[in-house]
């Protein structure tokens, strides 16, 4: 079962992203505040960000953290998939597959293009992507901290 994230989901959910954090799913870990003030952005039904958590048999066995931007690109919204956490022993289950569907349904009228980033050595969630209909695109990511 997927569902909007709670306030009583805050400690299993920071506990969660913090794991995802310290995996090899980033290339670099971020401080805990971003986290906290995260969390309260989804709490407070922010327009530019949505978290959702997976349960198996009434517990908690991962998240999602989702964001919308604007893009001129794309003509439209875009929905970022920013994090997806699956405890590893529900991994493999189709959370992953069930997450993107579900995402699909719910955004398919507000959006017009889903985006998320992928590590190369994770070969099993690129294979899940592609088999969901994403393609690769050739972009160079780059960022600069203000």
């Amino acid at each position: 079962m997927i569902r909007k994230i709670d306030i009583k989901d805050k400690d299993k959910y920071i506990a969660m992203s913090k794991k995802f954090y310290h995996s090899d799913a980033v290339l670099q870990s971020i401080p805990d505040n971003n986290i906290n003030k995260t969390f309260d952005a989804i709490i407070s039904e922010s327009p530019y960000v949505d978290g959702y958590i997976f349960e198996c048999k009434g517990e908690i066995v991962g998240y999602s953290l989702l964001s919308i931007t604007y893009s001129n690109e794309a003509g439209g919204l875009v929905l970022w998939v920013e994090e997806v956490y699956i405890l590893p022993k529900y991994q493999g289950h189709g959370f992953g597959k069930e997450l993107l569907s579900f995402i699909e349904d719910i955004y398919k009228n507000k959006v017009v293009r889903i985006r998320l980033e992928v590590e190369k050595s994770n070969q099993r969630a690129m294979v899940l992507y592609q088999k969901m209909g994403f393609s690769e695109l050739n972009y160079m990511q780059m960022y600069k901290k203000l």
